[in-house]
């Protein structure tokens, strides 16, 4: 039975958000401040499976999404454009007005542009109103994402109004410290499923190169790398690759983080799904599904057997990059980056680098380093040094600011 649902909620992460004329008694106030109607249209490629009509967003294809842990529901995204402030923020607030037949989801997430270039990780909303931003921003942008409900019937977005602004004392934008990003030895398995489409809208081609994990908080947009992953294997190969998908196991499961949106009693760093192989929940993962394998990530084909060179599915070192702050720079589209263990074009290749990986870097060697190795000049014997023993040429990545090793 369908249910209008028209509530005020809160987004934790620098954002575009929401703010409607009622407010539930449940709810704290939404704050003053910064307030728009967001534009629901659907345009250009960056909305994924959803259609506009009727005055409201929907799903455009309600079947199951298949996994590699089995079906689960449809879903599609609604991505707006980043907007620009005209004044810092560090909270924001949404209100959603959508009817919602039963199961289905209408999920608001925001996040915020970072002093370094780089976005914050994507923040659900909620209903118990404003939460304060991971950082003071000056530009925002929101993801609504309509999940379909347990037969199949689309959610349907009608209005949506945001609202930005800052606390009582709000803290100044300033040049953040190099933080190193936080890492998690975790179980990594085989995506596969060529031809399926991602939860960010890609379809998969053989000898992919992406991953999955299990929250949407680090989902890329399509053919981005704005959240981007490093895993290294046993065997010495390390690979960076953008995070594409949602699983294997879990939707709401930031294992990485130092708030997690569910499984709050388990140490950061542990997957639900691993505990679960260990009797946590009974041994299901949040769906209620009896976990086969203690999975934290996904790899697509080419992630996995090329470019780590896994022949089974393996315990692998990851590192979430986007939880660390400094100098990075995007791959190029197109061929995969060849990593080596010394700068030099003769050393032994111990990795790759993934099309439109975020990839941080330490320093710059070679002639010319230091902030000079910006300039994209072939031949010039600089390399990027990405992590100890892991450089590429200072010519295959756009890096501002880079200091000399």
């Amino acid at each position: 039975m369908r249910q209008l649902m028209r509530f005020a909620v809160v987004v934790v992460a620098a954002a575009v958000l929401v703010a409607v004329p009622l407010v539930p008694t449940t709810a704290r106030a939404v704050p003053s401040g910064e307030t728009w109607g967001a534009e629901l249209a659907v345009a250009g490629g960056d909305d994924v499976d959803v259609v506009a009509g009727d005055g409201a967003i929907r799903l455009a294809d309600t079947a199951p999404r298949r996994t590699t842990s089995g079906p689960s529901p449809a879903e599609g995204t609604l991505l707006l454009a980043p907007r620009r402030l005209g004044a810092v923020a560090d909270r924001v607030s949404a209100a959603v007005t959508a009817d919602t037949p039963a199961g289905s989801e209408v999920l608001v997430a925001v996040r915020g542009l970072r002093d370094d270039g780089s976005w914050s990780e994507w923040s659900a909303s909620g209903p118990e109103g404003p939460a304060q931003l991971p950082g003071p921003t000056l530009q925002v942008q929101v993801r609504v994402t309509l999940v379909a409900g347990g037969n199949g019937e689309s959610p349907s977005l009608r209005r949506l109004w945001l609202t930005a602004d800052a606390t009582p004392a709000p803290r100044r934008l300033s040049a953040p410290a190099v933080a190193t990003p936080f890492g998690a030895r975790v179980f990594a398995t085989r995506i596969g499923l060529v031809g399926n489409t991602t939860a960010n809208g890609h379809r998969i081609v053989s000898d992919d190169r992406f991953v999955a994990l299990p929250s949407r908080r680090g989902l890329s947009p399509e053919d981005t790398g704005d959240y981007t992953v490093r895993v290294c294997a046993d065997n010495g190969r390390c690979t960076w690759a953008p995070v594409w998908d949602v699983g294997p196991w879990n939707v709401k499961d930031d294992y990485w983080g130092t708030d997690r949106e569910s499984f709050r009693d388990l140490p950061r760093g542990v997957p639900q799904a691993q505990a679960a192989r260990d009797g946590y929940a009974g041994g299901r993962d949040g769906l209620g599904r009896r976990v086969a394998n203690p999975a934290g990530i996904d790899l697509a084909d080419g992630t996995f057997r090329d470019d780590l060179r896994l022949a089974d599915n393996s315990w692998v070192d990851v590192a979430y990059l986007w939880t660390g702050t400094g100098p990075a720079g995007t791959a190029r589209d197109g061929d995969v980056l060849t990593v080596r263990s010394a700068p030099s074009p003769d050393a032994p290749d111990v990795g790759t680098v993934a099309p439109r990986s975020r990839v941080p870097v330490e320093c710059a060697t070679g002639s010319g380093s230091g902030a000079q190795a910006l300039a994209r000049v072939p031949d010039d014997g600089r390399w990027l040094r990405l992590a100890p023993d892991r450089y590429v040429p200072a010519t295959d990545l756009e890096v501002p600011d880079v200091p000399a090793c």
